[in-house]
């Protein structure tokens, strides 16, 4: 079963950094997509940025030249959102999820959707 786990968020003042990994484990074959997504309260879910496995990068317009999703450089199944010059309006947890390809048997293989457990990020003004 894969899992998704989450690190890295935190309290942060305003024009700060914080840097969020997303540690995918289980029998991995292949990570399609990686996407970051955050829910400020009172506020629906919405996407920060993704980045396909051909390299295309998607970045929202409230984060595009502040945020970048980059794959570990040791540990090819971590993905990290870097997050520079925080807003109070970043505040939120944010989300994890990955389009991931599985080892389920034999010669059998499954997708998925998965999701990390969400971390916190508040940025004080």
């Amino acid at each position: 079963q894969v899992q998704l786990v989450e690190s890295g968020g935190g309290l942060v003042q305003s024009g700060g950094s914080l840097r969020l990994s997303c540690a995918a484990s289980g029998r991995i074959v292949r990570i399609h997509t990686i996407a970051w997504y955050r829910r400020a309260p009172g506020k629906q879910r919405e996407l920060v940025a993704s980045v396909s496995e051909n390299g295309s990068a998607y970045y929202s317009d409230f984060v595009k030249g502040r945020f970048t999703i980059s794959r570990d450089n040791s540990e090819h199944t971590v993905y990290h959102l870097e997050m520079n010059s925080l807003k109070p309006e970043d505040t939120a947890v944010y989300y994890c999820n990955e389009k991931i390809t599985e080892s389920v048997g034999l010669l059998k293989w499954s997708e998925g959707d998965y999701w990390g457990q969400g971390t916190q990020v508040t940025v004080s003004s």
